[in-house]
């Protein structure tokens, strides 16, 4: 065996090995915790048993409490002062059936400063999303500034939630400190599972149509056509469209910015060369064109990478935004993909596309997210609740008016804009 052969099968036995022993130890573990309940279960009886079965009810009624949030469509946010409490306050760390050790909880704190001020002032905020998966979970979240009016609105057609704060003409310098806590785990695709709890029609037909930016006809469904041949599968052609964004994309941070690229027109230049979320988006475009329902996810990085050194973050996360995707396939639900983190490694390493840890890479970024990230929205063509602006293509970083003019936290002579992590 050539020497580049035995050292792509033993990379890839590297990445791959490990995942059906820790079936095995999980499977193990829980058919010995099986064994030793029952033998608990045969020997309580009377009123020990009876007991049990109370505390259970109680434990199953103090979990749905908390899991319940203020639905408000499109209500304005409540008045709060600076002083507020959360809103919510979730353990969801140590819900039963998961191993604590499992989830890794962060601390991001926002800091938002306005500059040269002139009359009322309107900050959004995205937070972190707002529905519990296997991966992320919100646990709570706590606000202090000098706003006259702030609260948090959730936008149903979104699917996702927007800290909202107001100041008066009297307030020159507004500020705002935000801090939010979530719980985090590897996600991971399993190609064996099957028979998950489907997606409603609705949110399958929204992620099917097109935006602004991101058309599923002309050149983008040419493109996809191509890319996937005749392959019929629905799974199959999703893993040919992430293979072909990854070898037809390049990563630039020179790139126009967060969702705010035509794809249409990136693909007409014949090299397609964007950051993050343009990489993203290219590949949700090319499954919405063929009939898969698919969405970006913009986030934002907030530890160290164990992949790559380039595709972690530490200290300052300003900066730190990064955008996953997702596509829908009957009986798995959302697979996550990461195109963008591939391409990125590529560049920043550096690393060529014949790389046998490029080629291991690629493999294991199909259905798995590192979670030294945190995903707040799948939105595009954002409407925010109060503003006197157009849609945004997309809401990642805070955006603020002020006198009629918008911006947001990539304008440093407006906004000072300052986020941190704290990995408890």
């Amino acid at each position: 065996m050539k020497r580049r052969n035995f050292l792509t099968a033993s990379a890839i036995l590297t990445f791959l090995a490990s995942t059906p022993v820790l079936g095995a130890k999980k499977k193990s573990a829980a058919t010995k915790a099986k064994a030793a309940s029952s033998q608990r279960k045969g020997k309580s009886t009377g009123k020990a048993g009876k007991a049990g079965k109370s505390r259970t009810r109680r434990r199953v009624s103090a979990r749905t409490a908390a899991s319940s949030r203020p639905s408000a469509a499109n209500a304005a946010p409540e008045d709060t002062s600076a002083a507020n409490t959360p809103i919510e306050h979730r353990n969801v760390v140590k819900l039963p059936q998961e191993k604590p050790t499992d989830w890794h909880t962060v601390e991001l704190q926002t800091d938002v400063g306005l500059q040269s001020n002139q009359g009322r002032a309107r900050l959004w905020l995205p937070l972190a999303q707002y529905k519990d998966t296997d991966w992320q979970r919100t646990i709570g979240h706590t606000w202090q500034g000098n706003f006259s009016k702030a609260g948090i609105y959730r936008d149903p057609v979104a699917d996702m939630e927007i800290f909202f704060a107001e100041w008066p003409e009297s307030i020159d310098t507004p500020k705002l400190q935000f801090i939010t806590q979530i719980a985090t785990q590897n996600r991971q695709f399993d190609i064996t599972r099957r028979g998950v709890i489907a997606e409603q029609a609705e949110v399958l037909r929204r992620n099917l149509h097109p935006t602004q930016l991101a058309p599923v006809d002309g050149i983008v469904h040419q493109t996809a056509e191509r890319a996937i041949g005749r392959i019929k599968d629905p799974l199959a052609m999703g893993k040919a469209l992430y293979d072909w964004v990854i070898e037809n994309a390049s990563f630039d941070t020179n790139g126009q910015g967060m969702g705010e690229a035509d794809i249409s027109q990136l693909l007409g230049n014949g090299r397609f060369v964007g950051r993050s979320a343009d990489i993203a988006l290219l590949f949700v475009a090319l499954c919405r064109s063929v009939g898969i329902p698919a969405r970006p996810v913009y986030g934002l990085r907030t530890g160290r990478s164990r992949l790559f050194n380039s595709l972690g973050a530490t200290g300052e996360l300003r900066s730190a935004q990064h955008c996953r995707a997702e596509f829908y396939i009957p009986g798995y639900s959302w697979i996550g993909v990461d195109p963008a983190a591939v391409c990125e490694a590529m560049r920043e390493e550096p690393l060529s596309n014949t790389d046998p840890k490029v080629n291991v890479f690629k493999k294991l970024l199909f259905g798995f997210w590192e979670m030294n990230w945190i995903g707040f929205n799948t939105a595009q063509d954002v409407i925010l609740q109060g503003a006197s602006g157009k849609a945004l293509p997309s809401l990642i970083y805070p955006v603020a008016e002020t006198a009629g003019s918008r911006f947001d936290g990539r304008n440093t002579n407006r906004m000072t804009y300052r986020a941190t992590a704290n990995h408890l």
